[in-house]
């Protein structure tokens, strides 16, 4: 699977039961826990990615029409000339 020969996979055995004696299989069991919970919380993830991508897109809300006295002109300010000449 990941290319480990059975030297690799006695020392890795040797070195764990050195490290943690008789709590290797509470250790075992938490690390199995624990990527239970990552591959649940990546699928979760995956699959929110997967409703949000392909939903239809939602309709857009309607909107009321406003009644005309409440609507306010817009007006831009007139250009006046400058009343005298630059630089006289």
């Amino acid at each position: 699977m990941f290319g480990i020969g059975p030297t690799e996979m006695m020392f890795c055995t040797i070195i764990g039961l050195l490290l943690f004696g008789k709590r290797l299989p509470e250790v075992a069991r938490s690390l199995g826990k624990g990527m239970m919970e990552f591959k649940k919380g990546i699928a979760g993830f995956e699959s929110e990615m997967h409703s949000n991508v392909y939903r239809e897109p939602a309709p857009a809300p309607a909107s009321r029409p406003v009644p005309q006295d409440d609507r306010d002109e817009l007006t831009a300010p007139k250009f006046e000339p400058p009343k005298f000449e630059p630089g006289s």
